[in-house]
């Protein structure tokens, strides 16, 4: 067997890939401007007119005449106003190898000729691409070779690979034939290209209070526009992950179209038109609210991965999955207090009542609890807002990932925006006081208020929301 000296055979490599829009650019002229002015339209007589005119010096779009003119004296002329967008209405085959991307689906047309005066017979033909890692199969005619390539003739044959590595790859094609001679040839040809980047995603994730925000910014490295038909986050195992958009809040606001709004939004889901990613570094963010769905700590610090898909202008799909995404561990506490109901109005000096809801998020029963609110602040000052009536409220044993509901009374004494700070949970049993929770805002009001009672973080996440676009 010789791969040496001159060869009947020899590989033809073409990418098929998906036309482009032929575009042609020339300095188009209306007639108009150069036979009269912008003013003759301001006389409804004279522009009437106008048409005729043209259309006797230029000769018009559908005169026979200028069909048949070699001179092309028309071809500058704007005839239709459509025209000066430079689409000719013809598709491009791609003129060159062009540049290929990770995720992309690499498809080649190759075509094996017999260049020689003599049939040859027996050919084996094999096709593999090789990277830095492996070596992929994509064609093997061992088993079924083909019987002979007449001379002047050709095998067309067609491989796919889905990109998944970056860097150089080697497109390997080899040919064992027997020639007009009868001596069994080999033919190794080997066809270079590299695989860039299309897309960067760049993530981070933000913990505030117990929850985890993932902000997550794409950006595009290709010469065309991608529009991205999907973009999930996968959470992992023990986390829930729900996208924050900035249109949920204005449907929440109305409650008397809540039903219709849940109905348009379905629909759009459904229906929805893919997020464009301009070209030559366009970006665009998408945020998300990830939740622990485990009740106990989660150890593991990995968050998931981004499924995303994309086509380009004439639809060439395209599809990248990133690597795990890590955050910083959350280690849930043992209980937690949560705001149940609190009043709309709040008066001075007159008491109010809060409904509270503590937690048990462990797997075994925790209590008895004391809860109390400390008298004074970090800095030594009376508190604006004190406990009304007892100071200590106990609180019963609670089960294993269970609850229980109870109401503290408060007294304001001072007027604005006040917090209730220092609540404090102590276990009885265990002897042991729990990290101070979350403090309580509200907006006190001598005569009366519109106030509202939230949790702290509950602010934090708004002005969070607001700082990547969503409200």
């Amino acid at each position: 067997m010789s791969s040496t000296g001159t060869h009947s055979l020899a590989f033809r490599v073409m990418r098929l890939c998906r036309p482009s829009f032929h575009i042609d650019t020339p300095l188009l002229v209306d007639p108009a401007d150069l036979i009269v002015g912008e003013d003759i339209f301001d006389d409804p007589i004279a522009a009437s007119h106008l048409p005729p005119l043209i259309d006797g010096h230029i000769g018009g779009k559908t005169s026979t005449a200028d069909s048949a003119d070699l001179s092309y004296r028309a071809r500058f002329v704007l005839h239709h106003p459509c025209d000066s967008i430079g689409l000719s209405g013809l598709l491009m085959l791609p003129q060159s190898f062009g540049a290929i991307y990770l995720g992309e689906t690499f498809c080649s047309y190759i075509s094996i000729n017999n260049s020689s005066n003599f049939e040859v017979r027996d050919v084996i033909i094999k096709a593999e691409i090789q990277t830095e890692r492996q070596r992929i199969l994509l064609l093997d005619t061992s088993k079924s070779s083909v019987e002979s390539i007449r001379a002047g003739g050709r095998y067309d044959f067609i491989v796919e690979h889905d990109v998944k590595e970056l860097g150089a790859h080697t497109l390997v094609c080899t040919a064992l034939y027997n020639d007009g001679d009868g001596e069994r040839k080999y033919l190794p040809q080997f066809f270079k290209f590299i695989v860039a980047n299309p897309l960067s995603v760049r993530t981070k994730v933000w913990i505030c209070y117990g929850n985890t925000f993932l902000e997550a910014c794409i950006e595009n490295h290709t010469k065309s526009n991608l529009y991205m038909d999907q973009v999930d986050f996968e959470p992992a195992q023990h986390w829930s992950a729900t996208i924050l958009k900035a249109d949920e809040h204005n449907s929440r606001n109305n409650s008397g179209t809540r039903s219709a709004s849940h109905l348009l939004s379905g629909i759009i889901e459904i229906f929805k038109s893919p997020v464009l990613i301009r070209s030559g570094g366009g970006i665009h963010n998408f945020l998300y609210q990830l939740r622990a769905t485990s009740h106990g700590p989660v150890q593991s610090n990995v968050l998931g991965k981004f499924q995303i898909t994309w086509r380009t202008n004439l639809g060439e799909p395209g599809r990248l999955q990133t690597q795990q995404i890590l955050g910083t561990p959350i280690i849930q506490k043992e209980v937690e207090l949560h705001v149940v109901e609190a009043p709309a109005v709040i008066n001075l000096d007159k008491p109010f009542s809060v409904h509270l809801n503590l937690t048990n998020q462990t797997d075994k029963e925790l209590g008895p609890f004391e809860v109390r609110l400390s008298q004074f602040d970090s800095s030594e000052e009376e508190m604006a807002i004190m406990i009304n009536g007892l100071q200590t409220t106990v609180i019963p044993n609670v089960e294993a990932f269970g609850s229980t509901d109870f109401h503290l009374s408060f007294i304001a004494t001072q007027l604005g925006v006040q917090r209730i700070k220092g609540i404090t949970v102590f276990n009885t049993k265990e002897k042991k006081s729990y990290d101070p929770f979350p403090d309580l805002e509200g907006n006190m009001d001598e005569f009366h208020s519109c106030s509202f009672l939230l949790f702290w973080w509950g602010v934090i996440d708004m002005w969070r929301c607001s700082l990547f676009g969503i409200i």
